[in-house]
């Protein structure tokens, strides 16, 4: 009597609770005792499977998706609290103020220097340089700024590259106290701009042995012949760094040449594919007189300008990095609200597949570079240690945004959805700062005890 009784309340409960319309219209669509009697044979696991479909499709409750975030060893939070909100800082600026203006600025090929006083009010030039303003902070802390911004246009940070590493370094490392106190204060409050002049027409990534711009004693003076190329900041720089060969001792030194010196011109470069932003100029040098007060007083030889370039490189693995993640995450974001077939397209198993393959070589780029930088900061950083860094994550940018433009299919190559910019800016930086051939020759010759230069 007391199984019966039970029954007829579970009857009760389910009748209740039935919509006998619904079931009526259900009926005439499929084969309702089938359906039951399937259900039935059902263990426990199948039917908490088909639940959650069924909780999914009916749009009872809205799935809450994970953050996109690129980061995903949490690097950053391993930053001291200062650090970490001096990242956060930057990265607001990029996608408040860049962000809402970048690729109009990207087609037109033009730089938006309404943003310079934003950008200098961040504090963030030549940060790692002593007594000449700036927060102090560490080469760590540097790259991940330089992360920060290429993570929304790499045109900005190549010139914050060309600014606070090249330019800026060039008189940090190899300048004369005299030349630093001149230059550095206001090139770091962004008072005054800086170019870096070594890339050559016919020279290229050679300028170790090959540069044919030419600089003469003249008594106090020293007269400088030739052409420089792909020079970034150069069509509206204050002071340019010019690396020239001295005909005498057939040695590489550098000059501090300011933009009004007689001789000196500035063609703008067009129809880039890649770095639109960045005003790259060809220089024309015809017998520019720079005083020997001028001369960059420690830098004797090509030796001196690898120092530099040793010190900038590491920069550059972080750009690699920074448009790299801004690529898988404008292509993750996409992937969770585009659809296809009624479902996001971030739920089919090609495009995670992609997902997981994009995120493993950025969190492979993003450890590289965070180990790198602490070698700089140990003092312990060397040529082969930069340029290894440099070769694999321009590879696997390069791999990265590539598969950033596949997943969002035609969408991919219109600049609305961002991630067009990045495929295209990669190629640069695959090509800046020493091509993939002469970095894995630097890296060679320390692995191998034997060079392979010619």
């Amino acid at each position: 009597m007391a199984v019966k009784l039970s029954t007829i309340r579970q009857a009760f409960h389910l009748l209740k609770n039935i919509d006998f319309e619904q079931l009526g219209r259900l009926s005439e669509k499929i084969d309702l005792p089938k359906v039951m009697a399937t259900v039935g044979k059902m263990n426990d696991q199948q039917l908490s499977g088909l639940m959650r479909m069924l909780q999914s499709s009916g749009g009872e409750r809205k799935k809450e998706l994970p953050p996109v975030n690129g980061d995903f060893y949490d690097l950053s939070g391993m930053l001291s609290p200062e650090d970490r909100a001096l990242q956060l800082k930057v990265r607001e600026f990029m996608e408040s103020e860049v962000q809402p203006i970048v690729n109009e600025h990207w087609v037109k090929s033009d730089f938006p220097f309404q943003l310079l006083p934003k950008l200098a009010a961040l504090d963030i030039c030549g940060s790692t340089y002593e007594g000449y303003g700036g927060i102090q902070s560490s080469f760590l802390m540097e790259g991940i700024i330089t992360m920060e911004i290429a993570r929304v246009d790499c045109s900005m940070a190549t010139f914050f590259g060309v600014q606070s590493g090249l330019a800026m370094g060039s008189i940090y490392l190899l300048g004369s106290e005299e030349q630093k106190k001149e230059w550095l204060p206001g090139m770091q409050r962004l008072e005054k701009i800086g170019a870096f002049g070594l890339t050559e027409p016919e020279v290229g990534s050679g300028a170790a042995g090959g540069l044919t711009t030419t600089a003469k004693r003249d008594g106090d003076t020293w007269i400088l012949n030739g052409q420089k190329k792909w020079i970034g900041n150069a069509t509206f720089a204050d002071v340019l760094v010019i690396w020239a060969r001295d005909v005498d001792d057939n040695e590489v030194k550098g000059f501090l040449l300011k933009k009004d010196t007689p001789g000196f011109s500035v063609e703008k470069m067009h129809d880039k594919m890649a770095l639109r932003i960045v005003q790259n100029g060809l220089i024309t040098l015809k017998d520019c007189v720079v005083e020997e007060k001028d001369r960059l007083q420690h830098a004797n030889s090509f030796k001196d300008t690898a120092k530099v370039l040793r010190m900038t490189r590491a920069g550059v693995a972080w750009l690699a990095v920074g448009c790299a993640r801004g690529a898988y995450e404008n292509a993750l974001a996409y992937t969770q609200k585009r659809k296809q077939f009624g479902r996001p397209i971030g739920s089919f198993q090609l495009i995670q597949n992609h997902l997981v393959e994009m995120l493993s070589n950025l969190t492979a780029m993003q450890t590289m570079v965070y180990r790198l930088s602490e070698l700089q900061d140990e003092g312990r950083l060397e040529d082969e240690h930069a340029s290894i860094a440099k070769v694999f994550c321009s590879l696997r940018t390069r791999d990265i945004v590539s598969r950033a433009r596949e997943v969002m299919g035609g969408n991919g190559i219109l600049l609305e959805y961002n991630v067009a910019r990045f495929v295209a800016d990669a190629e640069a930086i695959y090509s800046y700062e020493g091509t993939k051939e002469i970095n894995s020759l630097i890296v060679g010759r320390a692995i191998t005890g034997f060079s392979a230069f010619v």
